[in-house]
C-alpha cells in the first residue's frame, strides 16, 4: 500500500490552535451532525453529549476543543468558517448545573475557573435543527484513554428516551486534522490508485532513479491521478497563498496571545527591529527573518487564526517560514519553485504519517516539529538544486536531531515552548538542507531508519510527555 498522502489532505487549511485538538474534533463533530441528517433522525434529536478522552480531555480547554466541538455540531467547516465564530462557541453556553467539566492539568483548571458565565442554552445542529445544549454537555475525561488512539471523543444524540441514544459514535483525531471513526479508516483522497506508489524512502528513491525524475514529479503525477478534474497547480498555489497570508498577518499583528500565560506576540516586534536595520537585512539578517516568519505563523495559530496544517498546527510555522525564506532570500526563487517545494514536502511528510506518526499525543513533539523540520529541509534542498538522494539526506539530518523531543505544552496551550520550537526548527531545516547539498547524497543513517527510530521512540515515550501537559516544562514552569 502506498504511503503517499495527497498534498490537499496533508496541508489543509484550518484554524488554530491545534490540528489534533481543534481541527480534528471540529471535523468529527461536523461529520456526526451530518450523519444525523443523512440517517434521517435529526428531527428526533433533543440533545447531544460529547466525552473527550485522554489527551483531548487533558488539554482540551487550552486547545479550544470544546469550542471546536460545538462549532462542528453547528455545521461549521474549519477550512471555510470564520475563526471568530468558533471562539467562544462553547464558553458562551450556560451550564445546566448537572455536571462541571474539570481539566486534568493546572492550566486547564485555571482556564475553567476563568470562564465567563454563559447565557446561550441552544445550538442549531447541522445548522438547521435547534436543540438544547449546555456547556456541561461536553465532559473532559482525561484519565480514560481509549485503546486505538490517545485523542478520542464520543458523541451521542439523544431523543425522548433518556436511556438509549439515537446514535452514538466514537472518533479518533489522529494528528494533522485527520479523523477516523471507530471501525473505519481515515477518509483520504490518497486511498485511490496511484501511478507511482511508494511505501518507504528507499522505494521513492528507486522510482526517481528508474524514471529519471525528481521527488516533486512523483508527487505531481500522483496528485494528477488523485484529482483528475482539478487544476492542481492552482490548488497548490492557493495552499501557499494561505501560508503566506498567515506569515504576513503574524508579522503585522501586535499584542498578547489569549490565555492565562500572558505571552506577548514577538513577530511584529522583531519585524519592526529588522526593518529599522535596513539595508543590512538581505543576506546578513536572513536568519533572523526566517525565525520571525516562523514566530508569525505560530502566534497566529496560538491566537486561533487561519493556518495550514504542515503537517500539524503545532508545527505549522516551519514549512511556511522556510518557504518564505526561499522566496525572499534565494536568487532565482519562483512560484514554480514553490510548487516543487510543497510537493516535495508532501512526499516526505507522507512517509512520516504512514510509517511513524505526526500526532503529538501519540509520538511527542518529535512527531510534529521533527516531521515538519524534515519536510522543510528536504523541500528546500530540492528547490536549491539537490538530487533526490540529497533531498532524502536533508530530511534525515533534520529528523535525526529531533528524536526524543517531548510534547509538554505549558498550561495546555500551544504557546510555550511550541512557538519558539518552530523558529529554531526552521533554522535547523535550512542548515540540514545546506549541509546535505555539500555532500553527494550518500550517508550512513537512512531516512527510513530515522523514521522507524522515531516510531519506536514514540512508543517508548512516557504518556506524560505526549501532549497531556503532565510532565516536562508543563509542570516545571511556575504559573503566575
Amino acid at each position: 500500500m502506498t504511503a503517499y498522502v495527497s498534498l490537499f489532505d496533508l496541508l489543509s487549511v484550518g484554524i488554530g490552535p491545534s490540528s489534533s485538538h481543534t481541527v480534528g474534533p471540529m471535523r468529527a463533530a461536523r461529520t456526526f451532525a451530518l450523519r444525523l441528517v443523512d440517517t434521517g433522525i435529526i428531527d428526533d434529536v433533543r440533545s447531544v453529549t460529547c466525552s473527550l478522552f485522554g489527551s483531548l480531555g487533558a488539554t482540551g480547554i487550552g486547545h479550544g476543543t470544546p469550542d471546536a466541538v460545538v462549532a462542528g455540531l453547528e455545521g461549521l467547516d474549519p477550512e471555510t468558517c470564520d475563526p471568530v465564530l468558533v471562539h467562544g462557541a462553547w464558553t458562551g453556553l450556560a451550564d445546566s448545573g448537572r455536571r462541571v467539566p474539570v481539566g486534568a492539568v493546572s492550566g486547564a483548571r485555571m482556564l475553567a475557573r476563568a470562564l465567563p458565565r454563559g447565557t446561550r442554552e441552544t445550538l442549531r445542529l447541522a445548522g438547521t435543527h435547534e436543540i438544547t445544549f449546555h456547556r456541561d454537555d461536553i465532559q473532559l475525561v482525561p484519565q480514560t484513554r481509549l485503546p486505538e488512539h490517545p485523542n478520542a471523543l464520543t458523541l451521542a444524540a439523544w431523543g425522548d428516551d433518556a436511556e438509549t441514544p439515537l446514535l452514538s459514535e466514537t472518533y479518533y483525531s489522529i494528528g494533522g486534522g485527520f479523523i477516523r471513526r471507530e471501525g473505519e479508516e481515515a477518509k483520504l483522497a490518497s486511498r485511490k490508485p496511484h501511478p507511482l506508489p511508494f511505501g518507504t524512502a528507499d522505494e521513492l528513491l528507486a522510482i526517481c532513479a528508474r524514471d529519471g525524475i525528481a521527488i516533486d514529479e512523483v508527487a505531481w503525477r500522483n496528485e494528477l491521478a488523485l484529482h483528475p478534474d482539478s487544476d492542481i497547480g492552482a490548488r497548490v498555489d492557493a495552499i501557499w497563498a494561505a501560508m503566506a497570508s498567515c506569515v504576513e498577518n503574524g508579522l503585522n499583528t501586535p499584542g498578547m496571545l489569549p490565555g492565562p500565560l500572558g505571552v506577548k506576540r514577538r513577530a511584529s516586534l522583531l519585524r519592526a527591529k529588522l526593518e529599522a536595520d535596513l539595508p543590512r537585512i538581505d543576506r546578513e539578517r536572513s536568519g533572523e527573518w526566517l525565525q520571525a516568519f516562523a514566530l508569525a505563523v505560530n502566534e497566529e495559530n496560538a491566537a486561533g487564526g487561519r493556518v495550514v496544517t504542515a503537517p500539524t498546527n503545532g508545527a505549522a510555522g516551519i514549512l511556511p517560514a522556510v518557504g518564505y525564506y526561499y522566496l525572499r532570500f534565494v536568487p532565482g526563487a519562483s512560484a514554480e519553485g514553490m510548487r516543487r517545494y510543497l510537493l516535495t514536502a508532501t512526499a516526505i511528510g507522507s512517509l512520516f504519517k504512514a510509517n511513524a506518526s505526526i500526532s503529538g499525543a501519540e509520538a511527542g513533539c518529535q512527531g510534529e516539529v521533527g516531521s515538519a523540520c524534515a519536510m522543510a529541509a528536504g523541500a528546500l534542498c530540492a528547490v536549491l538544486g539537490g538530487t533526490p538522494q540529497q533531498v532524502e539526506n536533508a530530511a534525515e539530518i533534520a529528523m535525526e536531531h529531533h528524536l526524543g523531543l517531548t510534547c509538554d505544552p505549558v498550561g495546555g496551550l500551544v504557546q510555550i515552548p511550541c512557538i519558539e520550537r518552530n523558529a529554531i526548527a526552521s533554522s535547523t531545516a535550512v542548515s540540514a538542507a545546506r549541509l546535505a547539498l555539500l555532500g553527494d547524497g550518500t550517508h550512513v543513517v537512512s531516512l527510513d531508519t530515522v523514521i522507524e527510530t522515531m516510531r519506536q521512540t514514540g512508543i517508548d515515550m512516557s504518556t506524560k510527555y505526549k501532549e497531556t501537559s503532565e510532565g516536562g516544562l508543563a509542570v516545571n514552569v511556575i504559573e503566575c
